[in-house]
């Protein structure tokens, strides 16, 4: 099936900026130690994914009706109502590790968290590294 048109793509923006401009100071900070964090765990240079989006890697992301779409390996986005980072995969890890995590909730692909402060962020590293891990050898459906 085609790749299916994504108004959420990479673009030419300077993550650093972005970062920047966020006016929560406390999520500015917790955004500046995350994005080093996926810098570190990844190896990847991040790139802005639209307006609010940090994302890592490229990968094809199939959804279970067959469409397609180029999305971010890992990623996160520093939103006014939480840090969202998008990490939540089928790893067989990943409930084990959610559950020594801290205070966090979760949907079906993003795990969110109010502040660092709330959270292990050791436990937040592996979380991170085996997404990307996981994520990257095993795109399929959501």
């Amino acid at each position: 099936m085609a790749k299916a048109e994504l108004k959420t793509r990479p673009t030419d923006a300077s993550v650093d900026d972005f970062i920047a401009s966020v006016e929560n100071d406390t999520r500015r900070n917790d955004a500046i130690k995350v994005l080093e964090m996926f810098r570190r765990v990844t190896g990847e240079t991040p790139t802005m994914w639209g307006p609010a989006i940090v994302g890592f890697g490229i990968a094809p992301y199939r959804y279970p009706d067959g469409r397609e779409i180029d999305w971010p390996i890992v990623g996160f986005s520093p939103r006014k109502q939480n840090l969202t980072l998008y990490v939540i995969c089928r790893s067989p890890k990943q409930p084990g590790l959610l559950a020594k995590l801290g205070k966090h909730s979760t949907s079906v692909s993003c795990l969110y968290i109010k502040k660092l402060a709330d959270v292990d962020e050791k436990v937040l590293e592996a979380i991170v590294k085996d997404a990307y891990k996981y994520s990257k050898k095993s795109r399929g459906p959501v």
